[in-house]
């Protein structure tokens, strides 16, 4: 079990979230602690399965996906065999950035970034449309984005 966050583990997480590339020194200055217990404490969170990974966060639309699309999935049946089929080969759409189970009238989100309206249609007719178990499909262009932050509150 997971050891129980103080304010120091906390400032910790605040601040690797912010800028994951922050030197340990830097880090340990910030938080009011010697590098070495610093990174003692990184590790430990590491550990604990606070801290999955570390990336970098590229620009969509210098890498030609600047388009966000999210599509609402319907299966045809609700069967724990349909649903693996479905989740297996979500995962290799392209471009398929998140894949989500719901509650309500779909039951699934997904999120795909893609080039502009001619590869999402592409994609549309050659992947999403083949689908194993899709009953229906609801795609929604994202004209906006007003906010996104993969920073959890703490």
């Amino acid at each position: 079990m997971p050891h129980t966050l103080d304010r120091i583990d906390r400032a910790i997480l605040r601040l690797l979230q912010r800028d994951a590339s922050i030197s340990n020194v830097a880090l340990a200055g910030k938080v009011n602690l010697s590098p070495p217990a610093c990174l003692r404490r990184v590790e430990r969170l590491k550990e604990g399965a606070y801290i999955r990974g570390i990336v970098a966060l590229l620009e969509p639309k210098a890498l030609d996906a600047g388009m966000l699309v999210m599509i609402a999935v319907v299966l045809d049946r609700s069967t724990p065999e349909s649903f693996a089929a479905f989740e297996a080969a979500a995962q290799k759409v392209q471009g398929c950035v998140e894949c989500h189970v719901v509650t309500g009238e779909f039951d699934y989100f997904m999120l795909v970034r893609t080039k502009d309206n001619d590869s999402f249609n592409r994609l549309h007719a050659g992947q999403l449309l083949l689908l194993p178990g899709v009953r229906q499909i609801r795609s929604f262009i994202v004209l906006k984005q007003v906010m996104s932050t993969t920073q959890i509150p703490l």
